[in-house]
């Protein structure tokens, strides 16, 4: 394994933080927040002396393999999540390091899922810093760096990072250049994300309410900045959230497609159709759920529909209380919470188009038993699918599940129940935020023991990163193999 080349790259993800931290920074000093400032302060110049340190080495290969890709991948946001938490212990904010790390994860994985209890009562420019976090997390770290830094001269070898990091089955090039792709990437990211905060403005929410619940919309991440999240806005405001959490859902390629006037792509995509079908069906089942708790069918659908994008893109904003909600409409939440969104998108969960090829596989496996000699390939969006691609899907589904048991086996320590254990690993692990019972969109992770938050935190960083970058990191075989010295 080049290792040197893994510490340069994780380097300049190092320097990428300190300058993120900046404007958070820069607020600290505009609200007269002096421990806050201290706090960024002393983060920044710890970020940017450890990234200094590793300049001093170079890496004499500059070459990377898909093992590589994985390790700088998990690596990387471990790093990040240490690092990114400190602003909160330096600034007091938090005292309990787990607690302060459970929450910037949270951020960066674009979780959702907090251990604060008086969220007003924190300081802005950490609200503001883990809000951007998602922003952050959202589109990817190393998604960002391949967009402005030019690290290797092989195209080739830059692809492993952008596979590892991006959710997805697969991960193709939107442009002939993977740097083109990046950067077309954050330009579609960018451009909805000053759209949405402009609407968001004119519709009535304060500037910063707006860029902050802007970045967790864009991120599909959920941090607020109120203790009662989007029902302290109105209407116009939620209905707004609800259209973008739903655009930032879609997978990216699809706009790519649209500016390219590539209009027959669109029309033939399954996972599109499915993820809206999804949606829709979903929202309306609710509505029609909730009525009697509702004062007419528009406030029910608006809820609802607003509550089923949330979970489904896996934001994790809420209006209303949705644990108070009948058992036949929280479990279909709990369901969109295993969908999740789509592939290439900010969304977490399984997502729709693993859905789509399980199903497939399911269907073609009985097919199979009532005529075993038939041979079928089965087909995404009228083309053909790689029978690894297929292979991959399942394992991830299996590997998926195994986690989801195996985490909420080790969280019944803390002796909850099993809704808010269940739900709790499930939240985390698709990167959602609230669960039910104690994790209820009222209600916070605090209670949970500091192993726990360690699991869930863990489960966090497997959701976002697609598992098996994470999983890698236990192999010993990637840790004793030399593929050359770098």
């Amino acid at each position: 394994m080049n290792r040197r080349m893994v510490f340069r790259i994780i380097s300049f993800v190092l320097l990428i933080e300190a300058i993120a931290m900046l404007p958070a920074l820069i607020l600290s000093l505009v609200f007269h927040e002096p421990e806050a400032t201290r706090g960024f302060g002393i983060t920044i110049l710890l970020a940017i002396s450890l990234a200094s340190i590793d300049f001093l080495f170079p890496p004499k290969r500059n070459s990377l393999y898909a093992t590589e890709g994985y390790v700088i991948t998990a690596l990387s946001w471990i790093i990040i999540s240490v690092v990114g938490c400190l602003p909160f212990l330096i600034s007091g904010a938090l005292t309990n390091f787990f607690e302060a790390f459970f929450e910037i994860v949270s951020g960066f994985t674009t979780t959702g899922a907090t251990i604060l209890k008086n969220i007003e009562g924190t300081y802005r420019s950490l609200l503001f810093w883990r809000s951007f976090t998602h922003w952050l997390g959202g589109m990817g770290v190393l998604v960002f760096l391949l967009a402005i830094v030019s690290m290797t001269g092989s195209e080739g070898n830059m692809i492993h990072l952008l596979r590892a990091e991006s959710p997805g089955y697969d991960v193709g090039k939107m442009t002939p250049k993977l740097k083109e792709t990046a950067m077309t990437l954050y330009f579609l990211y960018i451009a909805l994300t000053i759209l949405e905060f402009v609407i968001l403005m004119i519709c009535g929410m304060p500037p910063f309410d707006a860029i902050c619940i802007t970045f967790g919309t864009a991120g599909t991440g959920g941090f607020g900045v109120t203790n009662n999240g989007l029902a302290a806005y109105n209407p116009a405001c939620q209905t707004v959230a609800t259209v973008f959490m739903l655009v930032f859902g879609v997978n990216f390629s699809i706009y790519f497609l649209i500016v390219t006037r590539q209009f027959s792509e669109v029309k033939i995509n399954e996972e599109l159709w499915t993820y809206l079908g999804i949606f829709t069906v979903s929202a309306f089942l609710i509505a029609f759920n909730t009525l009697s708790m509702s004062p007419n069918f528009k406030t029910a659908f608006h809820h609802s529909a607003f509550q089923v994008a949330s979970i489904m893109t896996t934001t994790g904003f809420n209006t209303v209380d949705f644990d108070l909600w009948p058992w036949f409409s929280k479990t279909i939440l709990v369901i969109l919470m295993f969908i999740g969104a789509s592939a290439g998108s900010t969304g977490g969960g399984i997502k729709v188009s693993r859905l789509l090829i399980a199903v497939k596989a399911i269907r073609r496996q009985g097919n199979k038993i009532l005529h075993p000699r038939s041979i079928r390939v089965l087909r995404m969006n009228q083309k053909g699918l790689d029978e690894a691609i297929v292979q991959g899907v399942l394992g991830f589904l299996a590997t998926y599940i195994l986690l989801l048991f195996g985490s909420v086996l080790i969280i019944s320590l803390d002796n909850f129940n099993l809704e808010t254990n269940f739900t709790a690993v499930l939240s985390c692990l698709s990167n959602i935020g609230p669960g039910l019972s104690a994790v209820g969109p009222t209600s916070n992770f605090t209670a949970f023991s500091n192993f726990s938050k360690v699991i869930l935190s863990f489960d966090m960083l497997l959701g976002r990163l697609e598992l098996f970058p994470v999983l890698i990191l236990f192999n010993p075989h990637i840790w004793r193999r030399n593929s050359g010295r770098g």
